[in-house]
């Protein structure tokens, strides 16, 4: 997983500072594709083939591919932030989960630019470039920063960010660096390797349907704060 993500990574870091000469298209309202998020996620899903040749794919751009065996699907995003790399934002990664039977239970998150990467196993801790990570210890939601991603239907009153990726979005909370993550309309690849980092840093989310790969809600933070979330964000 992690080498897959480093040789992926070469292409992002290349492309990214060619970024007036990739091929664009768009799928739908601010919904853009490149060749840059094809060429990564053919290079990641070779990799991983030939650790794993049976195992199943569900991917942004390739789809559901199942395999042998169906019960471990390999969740990629080649490119979560695709519009921020189209605008020349540093701010954008490459997001690998590993779902086995119906639970998250590998997950890492990359970003090439600042080269950090944040991993993930079940029951092994998360990690920041080989660091291990908590989330954030803050108690009171008003010392709190939290950030989120598309339309907030609710005045929340809270402090928060937009920052484009959710993916680093959950990373940076799993690292305390946020205190809580909250959106609608999410893609399961968006999300499945924060997932496993956020649990594994001791924070807590929302159930979450892992069977649904659209339109999926997320409320995460740290246990010290996560009723106080969920009481404000209660019609969110």
């Amino acid at each position: 997983m992690i080498k897959a993500s480093e040789k992926a990574s070469k292409v992002l870091i290349r492309d990214f500072g060619e970024i007036e000469k990739l091929q664009v298209s768009k799928k739908g309202p601010s919904d853009f594709v490149t060749n840059s998020d094809l060429k990564v996620e053919k290079i990641i899903i070779e990799e991983l083939k030939k650790a794993r040749p049976n195992y199943s794919f569900i991917s942004e751009e390739h789809g559901v591919e199942k395999n042998k065996d169906k019960n471990n699907t390999w969740i990629i995003d080649p490119i979560d932030g695709t519009i921020n790399f189209l605008h020349g934002i540093p701010h954008f990664a490459i997001s690998i989960a590993l779902k086995s039977y119906n639970e998250i239970v590998t997950g890492l998150i990359f970003d090439p630019i600042k080269d950090e990467l944040f991993f993930a196993e079940k029951e092994n801790g998360a990690f920041f470039n080989n660091h291990r990570i908590k989330v954030s210890k803050k108690k009171e939601l008003d010392d709190c920063l939290f950030v989120t991603g598309g339309k907030i239907n609710q005045e929340t009153k809270l402090s928060y960010r937009k920052s484009g990726c959710a993916a680093l979005d959950m990373a940076y909370v799993a690292a305390g660096r946020y205190d809580g993550y909250f959106q609608h309309d999410l893609n399961i690849w968006d999300i499945a390797a924060g997932i496993i980092l956020i649990k594994e840093a001791g924070g807590m989310l929302n159930e979450i349907d892992l069977s649904k790969n659209k339109n999926i809600k997320i409320i995460a933070s740290s246990t010290d704060i996560n009723s106080k979330l969920l009481k404000k964000l209660n019609n969110f």
